[in-house]
């Protein structure tokens, strides 16, 4: 049995996190927009530090559910900017508020699953890279993943979070082939 990807290191959260969630294929559109609202918070941090907030930005943002966030105002930016639990940023509380009432708009269109999952024609990229220096921040598909959402109204999703995203919800493979989760993430696409 090979080593995990590097990034995970020993803390038990992100060991769990590594061994049964990122890289495998999320299609639950309420789960998609957890993700990514999750991964804009991360920006400048370590995920360590969200994934350790997780359960608070859970109960802060009401489960996550975009279609309840989506009506939310000025109170409730306030009221989480007073929540020690989470991170407390303007910028991206709104935008985890105004992303819900885009994604909103795209699941009442063609569901939001479909339009991300679209941009892999609904099978995840199965990559092969050998050491972490090989994978990319970002890729020409994460670009366009971002201009796509930019263009429907997201915010906090430039190509480089949008490619965190795609490795953690299984749009692309990126677990080293070294690691023991590479092939069972591969068989789950």
């Amino acid at each position: 049995m090979g080593e995990r990807c590097g990034w995970c290191g020993i803390d038990p959260v992100y060991v769990t996190y590594h061994d049964t969630e990122w890289g495998v294929p999320e299609r639950d559109g309420r789960a998609l927009y957890e993700k990514l609202i999750l991964d804009g918070f991360q920006a400048g941090l370590s995920w360590i530090t969200i994934l350790k907030k997780r359960e608070a930005f859970r109960a802060a943002f009401a489960g996550f559910d975009p279609e309840v966030i989506a009506g939310w105002g000025e109170a409730d930016v306030a009221r989480l900017l007073a929540d020690p639990g989470i991170v407390r940023h303007r910028g991206k509380i709104e935008a985890a508020i105004g992303n819900a009432r885009a994604w909103t708009e795209i699941e009442a269109r063609e569901g939001f699953a479909e339009f991300l999952w679209r941009h892999v024609d609904g099978q995840p990229v199965q990559n092969r890279f050998a050491t972490l220096a090989e994978v990319p921040t970002e890729t020409p598909l994460s670009r366009q993943l971002s201009k796509e959402l930019r263009a429907a109204g997201f915010r906090f999703c430039g190509p480089t979070i949008t490619y965190a995203f795609m490795q953690a919800v299984g749009m692309v493979n990126d677990h080293l082939v070294t690691c023991p989760r590479h092939d069972a993430v591969a068989a789950l696409g």
